[in-house]
């Protein structure tokens, strides 16, 4: 019995690519010029690269492909909520650079977000078999 799985893969890829390139540019153009710690704007390139690697790697899916697809969404996760809830509740100490301290959370919230959604999907997805 085959059963349709909740959200198309494409979709996953899609959002995840959106996702992965969205955060490395946006950490580009938050940090140019301002003198941040390349290691903060490393770690955007390491979650945007896995889960851009992951999103790729799907398009022919297996068991393996997956895992990386799933700990793109989940190194994503991860970063953004340090990230967010840092500067809902410490925005004294968060440097945001080239953006407003207000948009910069809210773009960031709405990431997190998107990449709990996606990590939750990618976990549940099944090929139909």
């Amino acid at each position: 019995m085959s059963v349709k799985p909740a959200v198309p893969l494409a979709v996953l890829r899609a959002i995840g690519i959106g996702l992965a390139l969205s955060l490395m540019i946006g950490e580009l153009i938050r940090s140019w010029g301002v003198g941040r710690p390349i290691m903060f704007v490393l770690d955007d390139f390491f979650a945007g690269g896995l889960l851009l690697v992951g999103a790729i790697l799907m398009a022919n899916p297996t068991r393996r492909r997956w895992g990386v697809f799933v700990a793109g969404w989940g190194v994503c996760a991860g970063m953004m909520y340090g990230s967010f809830f840092g500067k809902v509740f410490d925005p004294a100490s968060a440097n945001s650079g080239n953006f407003d301290l207000g948009f910069l959370t809210a773009i960031i919230g709405l990431g997190f977000v998107v990449s709990l959604i996606g990590l939750f999907f990618t976990l549940i997805w099944n090929d139909g078999e």
